[in-house]
């Protein structure tokens, strides 16, 4: 078997018989090695650089224009492009592998494309790119109208090719700096080992060590890095952000947790939220000062003991004399979204009190993926601290007890629970907004769901007790079923990344994708293997970057999903949509 250097499936060269050329004495009238050995290997290695395969090319093309494919969210030119790089990269990948196992089975060696053949590829990725550009804009143009979108940029969008051409080089370059690697891995070790033995160890040491570095360097160090910023951000207190003269409040007199322990986002959680003159003006009762309570990372040294310290500040503050009693697992930085706490606290005219505590310094998107262990545990301890107080109450003095949370608070208040038993047996009501994929209980109920309800909108037990919904003003199904008891109630926007992001995205089909989508997600979306695993993981740092309702944003969401949950009497749709103009956004 001869060895090409143009194979397309960059196989490895056979052994030469005899000694090395470099070891040999020159023939009869060639130059010596010294004299051309060094120009001639280092034009090599540029040619194998450069070199690239033809099958490896037609996979790229096929999955670069498959990459603008509508997905969930709105894409810019520059994200499309890192999408579009990152998939032909893939394809070409795909495209060598193809080509090496033909020509396994069909027992022939590596042949030298012809110039037709470039030539066709070349026509061919013109028209075809062409094409699938001028779709994938005409695709974004629906789904930013779908949304109410209105940003373009005209010149990320002509960015878009040099973006997609800039990555794919980059991850080409950085696969082949690892084949070399394995190469020289091979040939080392081909001194004390047989050939394929050596092969085989030096492609799991070169795998290894790409993921001990990426893993344990690049990753790692990433996150320490951002840890280490973000805490510095921590210190900081919000613009118009007043410490709290009312001792209803984390961080006012006599709190028990000091105000510049609570970080950024409970300083802000403490000194916001309505006055109890609001709540009156919305209710036209006489309304209550809210309860709030909040545990900063630097309260204590430990989840367990910042629980049991914003426990005993909600107990000084009088949050278990109060009718409702909200337990709120944040979200990474200690974030809660004021519309959730807002909502909940005028549905209840200010007879109500809250309580959160912080596990990290990281903002959500990050700490959606690294953050999980922290999470699970701040939602856990946290709900079980409040629980044995709230348990050792006379039960006719109790407070109505519901837990909340959004996003990857929603898997950390989850942890809390066995299943849909537990959470009726121990709350009065609970309510997630925007689920994580590989949330426990929200992936048992939707998998178990009925047969017939689709994933988009699952049905659980005929939801006696959990119930999903992506526009609770309309109800979540089934709507003909009586939901006596505890509600358990999960929002989900159809165009929510956060929700329907997973790895099995790269090579299974999910039931969502087939089903009908919601209203703003285009009919045109369906799965491509690879590529939609990373279109799906492009939106999610820009799943809140969309207007309300849609992505990862809930905020008037949380009117009718309270509504639902806490069912307060006498409150009309007109109430319902005063609250909306109260808690929206752009107000």
């Amino acid at each position: 078997m001869t060895y090409d250097p143009q194979d397309s499936a960059s196989e490895e060269p056979p052994a030469s018989e005899g000694p090395p050329a470099s070891e040999r004495p020159p023939a009869r009238g060639d130059a010596a090695p010294a004299d051309r050995a060094e120009p001639s290997a280092a034009s090599g290695r540029r040619r194998r650089l450069l070199h690239l395969s033809l099958p490896g090319c037609w996979g790229a093309l096929v999955l670069a224009c498959l990459s603008f494919t509508p997905s969930l969210l709105p894409r810019g030119g520059v994200l499309q492009g890192l999408i579009a790089g990152i998939s032909a990269a893939i394809g070409y990948g795909l495209g060598v592998v193809a080509a090496y196992v033909w020509r396994a089975f069909a027992d022939r060696e590596a042949r030298t494309a012809s110039r037709r053949s470039w030539l066709v590829l070349v026509v061919s990725a013109i028209v075809l790119f062409g094409l699938a550009f001028g779709l994938g804009q005409y695709w974004q143009h629906r789904i930013r109208g779908l949304m109410g979108v209105t940003d373009y940029s005209a010149l990320a969008t002509v960015a878009c090719p040099f973006v997609a051409v800039l990555v794919f080089w980059l991850l080409l370059l950085v696969g082949r700096g690892l084949r070399g690697l394995y190469r020289w891995a091979a040939r080392l070790l081909d001194r004390w080992i047989g050939r394929r033995a050596a092969r085989a160890v030096g492609w799991i040491a070169v795998a290894a060590l790409a993921w001990a570095a990426f893993t344990g360097v690049l990753l790692q160090g990433f996150v320490n890095a951002a840890n280490e910023a973000f805490s510095l951000r921590d210190t900081q207190t919000p613009e118009g952000v007043q410490r709290p003269t009312s001792d209803l409040r984390s961080g006012g007199p006599d709190s028990l947790v000091p105000w510049d322990s609570l970080g950024r986002e409970g300083r802000a959680f403490a000194a916001g939220g309505p006055s109890a003159q609001d709540i009156g003006a919305f209710t036209h009762r006489t309304a209550q000062e809210p309860v709030r309570a909040y545990a900063g990372l630097t309260t204590a040294d430990d989840a367990e003991t910042r629980a049991a310290r914003a426990v005993a500040d909600l107990e000084r503050a009088g949050g278990f004399e109060r009718e409702n009693l909200l337990v709120m697992t944040t979200t990474g930085s200690g974030w809660v979204d004021p519309a959730a706490v807002d909502t909940f606290e005028y549905l209840g005219n200010g007879d109500s009190a809250t309580v959160a505590m912080q596990y990290s310094y990281l903002p959500s998107w990050l700490s959606y993926l690294v953050d999980q262990a922290k999470a699970r545990e701040a939602g856990r301890e946290l709900f079980d601290a409040v629980y044995e107080t709230w348990s050792q109450l006379p039960p006719d003095t109790r407070p109505r007890l519901f837990v909340a949370g959004e996003s990857l608070g929603s898997f950390g208040g989850e942890t809390a629970f066995s299943g849909e038993y537990d959470l009726r047996n121990r709350t009065a009501g609970t309510l997630f907004a925007g689920p994580p994929n590989f949330n426990t209980l929200f992936r048992e109920f939707s998998d178990q769901r009925d047969a017939g309800s689709p994933e988009i909108e699952p049905v659980y037990k005929e939801g006696r007790t959990v119930r999903f919904t992506g526009d609770p003003a309309t109800g979540a199904p089934p709507q003909e079923r009586p939901w006596d008891g505890t509600r358990v109630l999960y929002l989900m926007n159809p165009s929510d990344p956060i929700v329907w992001w997973s790895p099995s995205l790269v090579l299974d089909e999910p039931d969502w994708i087939g089903e009908a989508p919601g209203d703003d997600v285009l009919e045109t979306m369906f799965w491509i293997p690879f590529v939609t695993f990373w279109q799906i993981t492009a939106d999610l740092p820009f799943s809140t970057g969309v207007p309300d309702g849609h992505g990862h944003t809930y905020k008037v969401s949380y009117v009718d999903g309270w509504n639902a949950v806490m069912r307060p009497a006498g409150v009309t749709p007109q109430d319902l949509d005063r609250l909306k103009d109260i808690v929206r956004p752009d107000q």
